[in-house]
C-alpha cells in the first residue's frame, strides 16, 4: 500500500467516525419522537360535586392534547354528569357519545332523555336505549370523589 492510499483510507475511517458521531444524535432527533409512548389515561377533576343538582344530567365539557410527533392535535370530549341521590357514590357519568355513529348525544329536559341528532336515537336517563338504531347504550365512565371533588377516569380509545 502507497502512503498516498495509507493516508487515503486514515482520512476515510476518521471521516466515518466523525460523521457517525455528528450523525447517530440527529438521527436519533429527528425519529425520537415517533417511539415515544402515548399516554391515554388521565384522571380528570371535574369540580365539587355541589356544583351538580340531583336528578339532572349536567353536561361537562375538557379537552385532551395528543401530540403525535410533532404534530399536536386538540381534541374536545363531553360527558354528562348524574347525580342519582345527595350520596357521594351514586353518581354516574355517561359518554356524551352516541354508540350508533358517534354523533353527539344532548339531553332533552321536555321529553327527559338524551336524544341523538343524526339518526333519532333516544336514551333514557340512566343511558339506556329506548328508540333508534343504537346497537347499546351509552357508555359509562368510571370517576370517583374525593374530597368532595368529582373525579373523572378518563380512558381515551
Amino acid at each position: 500500500m502507497s502512503r498516498n492510499n495509507f493516508v487515503k483510507a486514515v482520512i476515510g475511517v476518521l471521516g466515518t467516525i466523525m460523521g457517525a458521531v455528528v450523525g447517530l444524535p440527529a438521527v436519533g432527533y429527528l425519529i425520537s419522537p415517533a417511539l415515544k409512548k402515548q399516554e391515554s389515561e388521565a384522571f380528570i377533576p371535574m369540580g365539587p360535586l355541589e356544583q351538580y343538582p340531583v336528578g339532572v344530567p349536567t353536561l361537562f365539557t375538557f379537552t385532551r392534547t395528543k401530540v403525535n410527533g410533532w404534530e399536536r392535535t386538540v381534541n374536545s370530549y363531553g360527558v354528562f354528569v348524574l347525580r342519582r341521590s345527595e350520596a357521594e357514590s351514586d353518581v354516574k357519568v355517561l359518554s356524551n357519545v352516541c354508540t350508533h355513529l358517534s354523533c353527539r348525544v344532548n339531553w332533552d329536559e321536555a321529553i327527559q332523555e338524551y336524544v341523538c341528532p343524526c339518526h333519532d336515537a333516544f336514551f333514557d336517563i340512566e343511558g339506556e336505549v329506548v328508540s333508534g338504531p343504537p346497537p347499546r347504550a351509552l357508555d359509562v365512565i368510571q370517576s370517583t370523589v374525593e374530597d368532595g371533588i368529582l373525579i373523572l377516569d378518563f380512558k381515551e380509545g
